[in-house]
């Protein structure tokens, strides 16, 4: 028994000294980055490496072409070596943001071990730092009241399925109240899901933020999956352990419009809402906002509120759901006949979707309907969907 004792106890301190050698193998002490007297300073360790770049959303792009058409994409930067073996590269500090960034050494992406934080972009991962200020003050998490994150499952009989997921905010306040709240309904981009809103968008910091100094409105916010065959991000549910695509099923052919009701029934039903159009609103980024776009055309009476961020606009579709996108004018005469009380458009200059976007306001236009419009730099990224959240929460339920 003694022996068998000995034996577990070098086991676990062998185990110790493993965990503890892994840790100074993979990062060290190193700090990365390190953001300190109007510096940013990247670091890797890699001795053997024969060369090795950082690729960060603030350096100077360059422009690619793409299925999507020509884009702007990340500069890369050399960084140095030193005696150490760690490769270094130090910079002005960046506008204030949420500013990813990666490592490639000797041609293979990866990203820094020294930093935990990272976001999942569709199938790629990214590490990302805080730059504090003005722009960015909302982003991060501060000395605030703090809303509740649930993820939660409903039932949607449309789409044929007994559970798919959402994530839904509420405001501080909410569990020890008997208030009842407006609801915005919050919608991904081609790619995303439930949770892209939250972690890539931020969402949760700004309305917390927000609420608290008074600028928007307490409200729940409901971030729907878009993709009407999914039950939930990739790998959590049943049979899902696949790499997550751009493009998926029963996304942009009329599907998830049509299934929309089924999301709205449960909040209602669920959750202390005021179930008038005043006191509701939807808006979404790219193909969240070409969803934004043809729900509130189709359910004219629902939405007080709606905001359409780097818009997708135009669709044909061939399947039984087609009737989502005909007859758009006329849709759109019911729709302004009541006019919501706002209607938003934002786009960033070197969006890809810019001319269609333009297109389209014209038509709103000719007819003389009355929107809001918001052009910022920059093309199609979250740095301008956070800019326009943050811009359209105050504006909401007034």
């Amino acid at each position: 028994m003694r022996r068998f004792l000995s034996l577990a106890a070098m086991c676990v301190c062998a185990l110790g000294v493993w965990a503890q050698e892994t840790v100074a193998v993979n990062t060290g002490n190193l700090v990365s980055p390190e953001v300190k007297n109007q510096t940013v300073t990247f670091r890797l360790w890699a001795p053997e490496a024969k060369h090795v770049s950082v690729e960060a959303d603030f350096f100077e792009k360059t422009r690619q072409q793409t299925p999507l058409g020509e884009v702007e994409v990340a500069g890369k930067i050399p960084m140095q070596k030193e005696e150490n073996g760690v490769w270094t590269y130090t910079t002005s500090v960046p506008a204030p943001e949420l500013h990813t960034y990666c490592f490639y050494v000797d041609g293979m992406r990866m990203l820094d071990p020294n930093n935990v934080y990272m976001l999942r972009d569709i199938a790629t991962y990214t590490n990302y730092f805080l730059v504090d200020g003005e722009l960015s003050q909302n982003y991060l998490v501060r000395e605030v009241p703090h809303g509740t994150v649930s993820k939660v499952w409903y039932p949607s009989p449309t789409l044929g399925m007994e559970r798919r997921r959402m994530t839904v905010y509420t405001p501080a306040g909410y569990e020890d109240g008997k208030e009842n709240y407006p609801v915005l309904y919050l919608l991904h981009g081609a790619g995303g899901d439930e949770n892209a809103w939250s972690e890539l968008g931020r969402a949760v910091q700004i309305l917390d933020n927000l609420i608290a100094q008074g600028k928007a409105k307490p409200m729940i916010v409901v971030m729907p999956n878009g993709n009407g065959g999914q039950e939930a991000v990739p790998g959590e549910y049943p049979n899902s352990m696949y790499k997550p695509s751009f493009m998926n099923p029963k996304t942009m052919e009329g599907s998830f419009e049509k299934a929309f009701p089924d999301i709205m029934n449960y909040v209602e039903t669920h959750y202390r809402t005021v179930n008038d159009k005043a006191h509701r609103a939807i808006a979404g980024l790219s193909m969240g906002g070409f969803h934004s776009l043809y729900i509130s055309a189709n359910y004219p009476d629902k939405f007080g509120y709606v905001g359409l961020f780097s818009a997708a606009i135009n669709r044909q579709s061939k399947s039984e759901n087609a009737y989502i996108y005909e007859n758009l004018e006329e849709k759109l005469a019911a729709q302004f006949a009541e006019a919501p009380k706002l209607y938003f458009i934002a786009i960033g200059n070197g969006d890809f979707l810019y001319q269609d976007n333009v297109k389209y306001r014209q038509l709103l236009d000719k007819h003389g309907y009355k929107y809001e419009y918001m052009e910022t730099d920059g093309g199609h990224e979250w740095r301008n969907w956070r800019k326009y959240l943050n811009h359209l929460l105050p504006e909401l339920f007034r």
